[in-house]
């Protein structure tokens, strides 16, 4: 079980894609997560982008939360490609955020 909702790492996505636009609005998300949130998120990105795989979770976790030395908002947007690697990261896991992003994007 992750320690962050689908719901929060889909809206991450969703501002990950329009970061040049939503920048503030991805820091202020990011930033208002948890710690174990954040460490949550850096590891679905890490599996997603093959650095650590599926059955690795917890591990990628520990080392996401022990090493941190830059900010989160701050390392996440060093990727161009976090969009892609947490939607690939939440696969690997089983998880598929595309109707949490379709409700974030089309509200009911």
């Amino acid at each position: 079980m992750l320690p962050i909702s689908v719901a929060k790492v889909a809206e991450v996505i969703i501002l990950a894609r329009e970061l040049d636009r939503a920048e503030p609005e991805f820091d202020g998300l990011v930033n208002a997560l948890n710690a174990e949130e954040q460490a949550a998120l850096v590891a679905i990105y890490w599996i997603g982008r093959g650095t650590y795989d599926a059955d690795d979770l917890d591990e990628a976790m520990a080392t996401a939360t022990n090493e941190a030395t830059t900010p989160t908002t701050e390392y996440l947007k060093g990727s161009p490609l976090l969009a892609t690697h947490l939607e690939a990261g939440l696969d690997a896991l089983g998880i598929d955020a595309t109707e949490e992003e379709d409700r974030l994007i089309k509200p009911v």
